[in-house]
């Protein structure tokens, strides 16, 4: 993918059309090539050159859409980071990418000096609010720079995207896309749905994940206006669908829970939905049929996909879409088979590790060749997410292979027990997790969060779960919590409720 032709062609066609919204400012599409370009040449008056690695450490705002064109216009390879991350996380992944130049905004719990000097071959930083300590204004580097760019040569297999999927301080895991590779989600949304320049989409999720970084290629590739919001908030999220007659989204399970929380939803005029899509976690229907009471113009859909793997992977489909149990069918672009543990294929129906294979498989885990070499094999990559399809070829999520919960030799798949917690009227989020115990291997734990102003106690709950699961599923300890931990894409964190057991 050759970013700089796409952009101009894009702001050719489309002119003074809006492209971009953020709070109160609008910025058309050839606002945007302007913004992209003269960033693009000031990185490079800065020294960047292509396989550079140039890190973005930002919240949502306009300027990570630039730093994003502008690093692909270069050749260079983009680091993006969760504004999240603390300073040991950010040492480690910008050391670990060998990151040239980093643009970033001040943080009070981070000490960007700090961290800058821990990194010897960090030789720029490019701060949006100032200069403070020798770094450079992200203001003054775009005043003097021009906006007519010159094109690098970029080929298919140049690294283009280092992505990590966390920010521990151990041992990060960077997933390493190529030029080509950004093709793979376009290519795949214009197969699944049916995006055009008169679509409005609404973007809570961070552009640092790959569910972000598809917001702004749709913006790129088919003229949509995207609506971009700093983070995610239930009620500005609505404000934004009503205000700005959105079209269409893609948001995680615990983002719709999180809306349906609000009392008041009934009062937005959701009407201008066409589609909108859950991804990101095995996810329950019951969740997406209460909120389609509110925007019955709207199609529900579901995926699935990984940043490994370019997504959307999967989508059901835009007409006949009933079937939002499934994830759907592949696209054309991506092989998808069940296999046993011992690698063979299953047959319909039953339960196995999904294994995935095509063109846009990521290239590799950046300088991690074992991981590499554990999850990219010959015959696919190993997802670790248990699936199974049925007859017809839909695909269904079962749950992390790691979330298999083995209760006396009886297999419990955490999200089945997850989606009946669901069905109870007083529920609006659920996690479960395995706990190591002497007698039966492991027990079922249960972490619930009722609705505001209900009440029901344990007892009542387990009593409801025996109506729709075998008794071997049912939780052995019920515990009702105020609210569940987040990663900051809004999935429930796991990690932080295994630790508290």
């Amino acid at each position: 993918m050759i970013i700089n032709d796409i952009i101009e062609k894009t702001a050719q066609k489309y002119g003074e059309k809006t492209g971009l919204i953020f709070k109160d400012q609008t910025f058309a599409f050839d606002s945007i090539r302007e913004h992209s370009f003269k960033l693009a040449n000031a990185l490079r008056g800065c020294g960047a050159k292509k396989g550079d690695r140039i890190g973005i450490y930002l919240p949502n705002c306009p300027e990570y859409v630039f730093s994003y064109l502008a690093i692909f216009c270069l050749g260079a390879v983009g680091v993006p980071l969760d504004f999240m991350l603390k300073e040991d996380e950010l040492v480690s992944c910008l050391g670990h990418s060998e990151t040239k130049i980093l643009i970033a905004l001040n943080k009070s719990d981070v000490d960007l000096e700090a961290v800058w000097k821990q990194l010897p071959q960090l030789e720029k930083l490019i701060l949006l609010d100032g200069n403070d300590f020798d770094a450079v204004c992200y203001g003054d580097l775009m005043a003097h720079v021009s906006s007519e760019f010159l094109p690098v040569d970029i080929k298919d297999s140049d690294p283009a995207l280092i992505m990590y999927t966390s920010g521990t301080t151990g041992k990060p895991k960077g997933i390493l896309l190529n030029y080509k590779h950004l093709d793979g989600s376009p290519k795949a949304m214009e197969y699944f749905v049916d995006l055009t320049d008169k679509d409005i989409k609404l973007c809570p999720l961070p552009l640092s994940h790959i569910g972000g970084f598809i917001y702004i290629q749709n913006m790129l590739l088919f003229g949509i206006t995207l609506v971009l919001m700093d983070r995610f908030n239930p009620m500005h999220f609505l404000e934004n669908v009503h205000k700005y007659n959105v079209t269409c989204f893609h948001i995680v399970p615990p983002m719709y829970n999180a809306i349906l929380t609000l009392k008041h939803i009934e009062n937005f005029d959701l009407s201008s939905l066409r589609w909108v899509v859950v991804f990101g976690a095995p996810s329950s229907p019951e969740i997406l049929e209460r909120f389609h009471k509110y925007c019955l113009n709207a199609v529900l859909l579901n995926g699935w996909g990984m940043t490994e793997t370019c997504p959307p992977n999967t989508v059901t489909p835009l007409k006949n879409s009933d079937n939002i149990a499934s994830v759907g069918k592949p696209s054309p672009f991506s092989k998808i088979r069940i296999v046993g543990d011992d690698g063979k294929d299953m047959s319909a129906c039953a339960i196995g590790e999904i294994v995935i294979s095509g063109e846009y498989i990521m290239q590799e885990y950046y300088k991690d060749p074992e991981a590499t070499a554990e999850m990219k094999r010959p015959d696919g990559l190993y997802t670790g997410d248990l699936g199974r399809f049925d007859e017809n070829g839909f695909l269904y999520i079962v749950g992390r292979k790691k979330e298999m919960i083995k209760v006396g030799g009886q297999l419990v798949y955490a999200p089945e027990v997850e989606a009946a917690l669901y069905k109870h009227p007083a529920v609006v989020e659920a996690a479960v997790i395995g706990v190591p115990d002497k007698l039966r291997g492991e027990t079922i734990k249960a972490f619930v969060v009722l609705k505001e102003g209900e009440s029901v106690n344990v007892d009542d709950l387990r009593e409801f779960m025996k109506e729709h699961l075998a008794h071997f599923k049912v939780p052995s300890s019920i515990e009702i919590v105020k609210d569940l931990p987040k990663n900051r894409t809004g999935k429930i964190d796991k990690v932080v409720l295994q630790k508290k057991i």
